[in-house]
């Protein structure tokens, strides 16, 4: 008995390790399959290939390259999250392409879709600073600072701010014998 009772157990393992190891392949496999082309494949990585790619591009710093994938990411955006990344990108790719207005129609456009969008208005107002519409700048930097108010990239932008609008000009001076050359001798 206690033979026949460690072949079941044995048995019963080896049929659960095989389900557990066959299931995965067997999930992607349902009804549905009579409707997909027969050299159908499964893709492991990101559901938006050219958006992902366009990211990285934006972060290599090859900016027409990234803004190209971006906007062809964007045509392939599923669901608002990818929408939006995408919008955000553009508006930050075409910033480092100096495309000002292109920038601005990106961000305006993800503003409009949803206004707790801190990257949003950091993007934005980093185009009001580039461009000198210093007053709409600190709307979007305080906006952008109540929504995430520890985000580095609101401090580096209001750190941009803050040298464009109270420049520091230095009052100490280091060695006076320039000055003292250009005096007359008393």
């Amino acid at each position: 008995m206690q033979l026949h009772g460690s072949f079941e157990m044995s048995s019963r393992a080896s049929i659960l390790i095989s389900v557990l190891l066959i299931a995965p392949l067997c999930w992607g496999q349902g009804a549905d399959r009579l409707d997909r082309p027969q050299n159908s494949m499964t893709v492991i990585g990101p559901r938006n290939v050219p958006l992902a790619e366009g990211a990285q591009a934006l972060l290599a710093g090859d900016n027409e390259k990234g803004v190209t994938l971006t906007l062809e990411g964007l045509k392939l955006s599923h669901g608002r999250l990818e929408e939006e990344a995408a919008l955000s990108n553009l508006c930050a790719g075409y910033i480092q392409l100096g495309k000002y207005s292109e920038a601005l129609k990106y961000c305006d456009i993800l503003l409009t879709r949803n206004d707790k969008s801190w990257r949003g208005y950091n993007n934005r107002a980093v185009i009001y600073i580039l461009t000198k519409q210093y007053d709409k700048a600190e709307l979007d930097l305080v906006q952008g600072e109540k929504l995430n108010p520890g985000a580095r990239t609101l401090k580096v932008a209001r750190s941009m701010y803050m040298d464009a609008v109270y420049p520091v000009r230095p009052e100490v001076e280091i060695d006076d014998r320039k000055n003292r050359e250009n005096e007359e001798p008393q």
